[in-house]
């Protein structure tokens, strides 16, 4: 919480306001400006809070319970889900208090890219994920919360740029930042840093922290292997390209080839084609002269039967 904040009281956009009748009253407030969290009163000793539902249905506490969130309970998870790795850091089934920016700060520090299925990590990677996770929730921790007193070097500082034209597009060290929308969430990202090296998200929309934009070209039903080589500075954030095919009706449209022309100009084939229906219209004549013919033939050809 801000300064600001805490000079209004109850600070902007509070939604549940707390006050005890102890000898030295204590006043808690709940904000929650886009009204996404959930408030639920348990009547239970503090200490057995997370023996209750919602808490016993999370996920181990990176901070609280060092000796559960261990480098194999992560790489277990891990391995056994086909899922964003963004996606799944944020499942607090899997891991609690993992929120947006604590994700995007542990892919960060620990060079990974936040669209990369969580099953095609090497042991390698996990370990530093889990160094990196340990590492940010224990430090916010530390600092209880306060971003005034967050390293200087971490993605959280530069991170709340995203479209204002005055914030610098760069972390102090000169890579670049990008946005990604991952599982419904914008993610932030530094492309030069967090490479895939493994299956990605395909179709997804990135933007760079000035509110430039680009859409990758749409999934075809399989994932985007990327390749691990180094990649150019301005196609750092791409999506392989996949080709799309043409529709029936296009591919007969380029096969059609154009009629040759005879020089004859379209008026004067319209009153040509014109003057020939004309001439094969039947007239009254012409009828009274064919149901004529018609009837003295079918009279020769009784006679004929007859004399037989």
């Amino acid at each position: 919480m801000k300064e600001s904040d805490i000079e209004q009281w109850p600070p902007k956009f509070w939604k549940f306001h707390l006050s005890t009748t102890d000898k030295e009253p204590v006043e808690v407030a709940y904000t929650d400006a886009r009204r996404f969290g959930r408030v639920r009163l348990v009547d239970c000793p503090g200490d057995s809070i997370r023996k209750y539902s919602p808490l016993v249905e999370n996920g181990p506490d990176p901070v609280v319970d060092k000796d559960v969130f261990t480098e194999e309970y992560l790489r277990g998870k891990i391995q056994s889900r086909h899922v964003p790795i963004k996606a799944l850091l944020l499942d607090q089934t899997v891991i609690s208090g993992i929120g947006n920016w604590v994700a995007d700060e542990t892919l960060y520090q620990s060079k990974i890219h936040p669209e990369q299925y969580s099953d095609t990590f090497s042991d390698k990677e996990i370990a530093r994920l889990h160094e990196a996770i340990r590492y940010v929730c224990q430090t916010a921790v530390d600092k209880l919360g306060d971003s005034n007193e967050f390293p200087e070097h971490w993605l959280f500082n530069y991170r709340w740029g995203k479209g204002d034209k005055s914030s610098a597009p760069k972390l102090p060290n000169g890579e670049k930042l990008a946005f990604i929308t991952v599982g419904g969430r914008t993610s932030c990202y530094a492309p030069g840093v967090q490479k895939k090296t493994g299956a990605v998200v395909a179709g997804a929309k990135t933007e760079s922290i000035k509110g430039e934009s680009e859409k990758a070209e749409p999934a075809k039903g399989k994932a985007v292997k990327a390749e691990p080589k180094e990649e150019d500075d301005d196609d750092k954030e791409a999506v392989e390209d996949i080709k799309p095919k043409r529709s029936r009706k296009q591919a007969a449209k380029v096969k059609e080839e154009p009629e040759e022309s005879d020089g004859e100009s379209p008026p004067a084939k319209k009153r040509r084609g014109k003057a020939a229906a004309e001439q094969s219209k039947p007239t009254p004549v012409k009828k009274e002269i064919k149901e004529k013919m018609t009837e003295e033939e079918g009279g020769r050809r009784r006679s004929s039967r007859l004399r037989r």
